[in-house]
């Protein structure tokens, strides 16, 4: 077949906005119960609402069919919404915050008391107290920040305040006896990456803690998912060692499990999330990461040694043990994420579900490419590097491909290399991708975790610079039309690269960070002290921030940007996005705004991916030039020059 010759970035291609949001289907939090599983499954067609599935035998039930939506807003990031056990589920409903109950296939009920001001997660059974054990969320009116604590919910929906001497709490879990309760906690200005403390305490007969001691963690000890074996040891991960291991506490000893460089854990952002589980003779199945890639194995009980599971997957996480049996999210260049129960015995491995139903032909497919490459400093950088693919298109003669470089949000998050259809929406048009794991970015061990202390608007710009640099030297992309894009603290990095560099010829900031002292007065608790890690604290941040908050430095900007916000944007409001508008439009450089609305932190809605995808698109080819296809919807730029 004679492929047709187009400019580089308006090839046709199957992959269009609209298959791009069908595919959006999120999968969450598998969680077995017997031998029935669930899991939340995401409907970008229901105005984003997230519904529980539950999986008997060959039958598929929707526990919380609309209006129900199962999410939390605790810490504004949620997870762990849901709790199964016995045949029951028990799960946080987001229009009233309220904690609802469903058995078997009867319609849900609320549990909790009607109270829009409690927020509740991260839920776990104490059977024979009847109640539940949670993260609860108190938002009291006139108040600044909100009250944490763990709280029991009885199931007459009283509830009950166990522990309130922290600022932040995560995963109580009772052991398997019910006379014990750990929990994980920390305070301001620490984030949950950088200092944790694990606590254990006994369950009085009257559901009140009693002996409460710390076990583990410090402000410079990040401790994740405390869980209790079957014979009633508590495990926990610890980066005590400069990686996120495994640990066991037995009799006041606290033992390495299996010393290795590698992540057992991944950053505490939002609730439920787990790496490792147990089988019945206390085998440990885990899935660690080593430079972004996954791996799954198994650490026989009283063994130090991994025996690594053969699997398709390059990333996999929400990792639950069933039976001889593991169910886990999994992903590869080749595989867009799935949930798939593997048998640990035989390796036989059952798709469950899947978030892309149909994938396109593999030849509009770009496999991602691991790279690492020089940085500032003399640091070395990471990142997928995903080059053009279409078999119908070839560029004009002696082109090279746009490169849009990607930088992840967090800005603690780690870019993976698990197809995504928005990633191959880009690349089957010919604009090659580079995905950046800068210098901050997990799953490379906490050296290269912290390299971002201090450092945030200096060494993630760096290693994005770098990697643009590193494809043009090696005659991959065209220098002439290279972009940045990202979204939260990745727009952030869009901003500053396009302030203070002068390599990147357009960007797209999807609800960046403009004004780090706007961040600040306008942050959520969770994130309120985070800047004191990522620039400084106060008042030694004032200067820094006047010097890296690109809404001061709007003068330097030369570059076309477009910018994409969520009216209900609570982690960063709608403000940040529109001085930077603003400051652009007056100063003449080509700038485009697209507000959504009923979208806050991340776009859910169908209808919003197809808007944003579209609109980035015609404006990328409208400031180079390039005649967008038609049916293509138009843009307002202002300060137009083409």
């Amino acid at each position: 077949m004679t492929k047709q010759i187009a400019a580089a970035g308006s090839w046709i291609s199957p992959i269009d906005a609209a298959t791009v949001a069908a595919g959006a289907a999120p999968i969450a939090q598998a969680v077995p119960d017997g031998d029935d599983l669930y899991w939340l499954a995401g409907r970008a067609s229901e105005n984003g609402r997230t519904t529980l599935l539950r999986l008997r035998g060959d039958d598929l039930h929707e526990v919380t069919p609309a209006p129900f939506n199962v999410r939390s807003r605790v810490h504004e990031y949620g997870g762990g919404a849901y709790l199964a056990s016995g045949g029951a589920v028990w799960f946080s409903n987001f229009a009233d915050n309220r904690i609802y109950t469903a058995a078997g296939d009867a319609a849900p009920l609320p549990m909790s008391q009607e109270n829009q001001q409690h927020r509740f997660a991260d839920f776990v059974l104490d059977e024979s107290k009847r109640r539940l054990i949670a993260v609860r969320e108190q938002h009291i009116e006139g108040e600044t920040y909100p009250v944490n604590t763990i709280c029991a919910v009885g199931f007459d929906g009283v509830e009950t305040v166990l522990v309130d001497d922290n600022d932040f709490y995560a995963a109580p879990r009772v052991s398997p006896d019910g006379r014990q309760l750990a929990w994980m906690c920390w305070d301001n200005p620490r984030m949950p990456w950088q200092g944790t403390e694990l606590w254990l305490a006994e369950i009085d007969v009257d559901g009140t803690l009693i002996n409460g001691r710390l076990i583990a963690g410090s402000a410079d000890e990040a401790i994740c998912q405390p869980e209790w074996s079957p014979s009633g040891l508590l495990h926990f991960v610890s980066d005590r060692s400069g990686w996120w291991n495994l640990y066991a506490f037995d009799d006041g000893v606290v033992t390495a499990l299996c010393p290795f460089e590698a992540e057992f854990a991944a950053p505490h952002w939002s609730f439920g999330g787990a790496m490792y589980g147990f089988r019945a003779n206390g085998d440990i199945v885990c899935t660690y990461i080593q430079n972004a890639i996954s791996k799954l194995a198994v650490l026989p009980a009283g063994t130090h040694g991994l025996q690594t599971i053969d699997t398709p997957y390059q990333e996999m996480r929400d990792l639950r043990v069933q039976g001889d049996s593991v169910t886990l999210l999994g992903g590869a260049p080749t595989i867009a994420v799935e949930l798939v129960r593997l048998d640990i015995a035989t390796g036989t491995r059952t798709v469950l579900a899947k978030s892309i139903a149909t994938l396109p032909d593999a030849a509009y497919l770009s496999v991602a490419q691991a790279v690492s490459y020089p940085s500032a400093n003399g640091r070395s950088a990471h990142a997928f590097y995903y080059p053009p693919a279409n078999p119908d298109f070839a560029p004009l003669a002696g082109e090279l491909p746009p490169l849009m470089v990607i930088g992840h949000g967090g800005p603690t998050s780690m870019a993976t290399s698990t197809l995504k259809l928005a990633t191959q929406f880009w690349t089957s048009r010919g604009i090659a991708v580079l995905d950046v794991n800068y210098g901050g970015s997990s799953g490379f061990g906490r050296a290269y975790r912290d390299a971002l202390q201090g450092q945030w608007g200096v060494v993630d710009v760096d290693d994005c610079v770098a990697g643009a640099e590193y494809l043009v030297a090696q005659g991959l992309v065209n220098p002439d039309r290279l972009v940045i894009r990202g979204g939260s603290a990745g727009g952030y990095t869009v901003l500053s690269a396009l302030a203070f560099h002068d390599v990147f010829k357009a960007g797209a900031s999807y609800y960046g960070v403009s004004d780090l002292a706007g961040l600040d007065a306008d942050s959520h608790k969770f994130e309120a002290r985070y800047t004191d890690y990522l620039i400084a604290p106060q008042p030694q941040a004032q200067a820094l921030y006047l010097e890296r908050s690109p809404i001061h430095h709007a003068d330097k900007l030369k570059s076309p940007m477009i910018f994409f916000q969520g009216l209900d944007d609570k982690v960063v409001p709608p403000p940040q996005s529109e001085v930077m508008v603003d400051a652009l439009r007056k100063a003449g450089v080509p700038v485009a705004y697209m507000t959504l609305e009923g979208e806050g932190h991340g776009f859910r809605k169908a209808d919003s991916i197809v808007r944003t995808l579209e609109a980035e698109l015609y404006f990328y080819l409208t400031v180079f030039g390039i005649t967008p296809p038609a049916g293509l919807p138009a843009v307002n730029i202002e300060n137009r020059t083409t």
